[in-house]
């Protein structure tokens, strides 16, 4: 959020100005805790921080292909980062990723842990946090989200500015499903787990 109002200043936008609510945990729907953990990583109950399963994955499938990258960071990994760092792709920020979030494990609870990246997260220009994404794109607190805006939400988190949740294109719809998707099997009481 810092990062976005220098940047617009520097530009000189002094108009910019982000929405942002912190809410609890509890006042989130747990179809949204289920939605971003199905979307982003669906081994964060049981992984100490890091997925080296994911990580070889995306590696490898970095290598043999030339069209999109594939990233194997986890929701502790992108916490982290949102949280105490700069979003630059470059290896000095990466390896102090590694030291943040291996400290984010170990002083927090997973809860805690996805509380905040669901309160940080962008979802859109100027619009951090579900709450106030919940409240721009259906007009309702977090806690009243259903699947279907659950899951769509959870679906622009790779780039909130490239993919749209009020103008949805048909590559955002299909990760839209898939979430949903991958939600059926996963179920809530994954969230137990946490």
């Amino acid at each position: 959020m810092v990062q976005q109002k220098v940047a617009h200043l520097w530009q000189g936008n002094f108009r910019y100005s982000g929405q942002y609510n912190w809410v609890s945990l509890e006042n989130i729907s747990p179809y949204m805790q289920l939605a971003v953990i199905a979307a982003e990583d669906q081994r964060f109950p049981k992984h100490s921080g890091f997925d080296f399963e994911a990580i070889k994955k995306a590696l490898k499938y970095n290598e043999n292909t030339k069209r999109k990258f594939r990233g194997g960071s986890t929701i502790s990994q992108q916490t982290a980062k949102n949280f105490m760092l700069w979003h630059d792709q470059n290896y000095l920020r990466k390896a102090l990723e590694v030291p943040s979030t291996l400290l984010l494990e170990l002083l927090w609870s997973k809860k805690r842990i996805l509380e905040v990246y669901l309160n940080i997260a962008q979802f859109g220009e100027g619009i951090f946090g579900v709450e106030a994404a919940s409240h721009h794109y259906f007009n309702k607190s977090a806690k009243r989200l259903t699947r279907n805006e659950a899951a769509l939400l959870a679906a622009v988190l790779p780039n909130p500015i490239i993919y749209r949740i009020n103008k949805p294109s048909a590559l955002v719809r299909k990760k839209q499903q898939w979430i949903l998707r991958q939600m059926s099997n996963l179920g809530l009481s994954l969230l137990k787990q946490l």
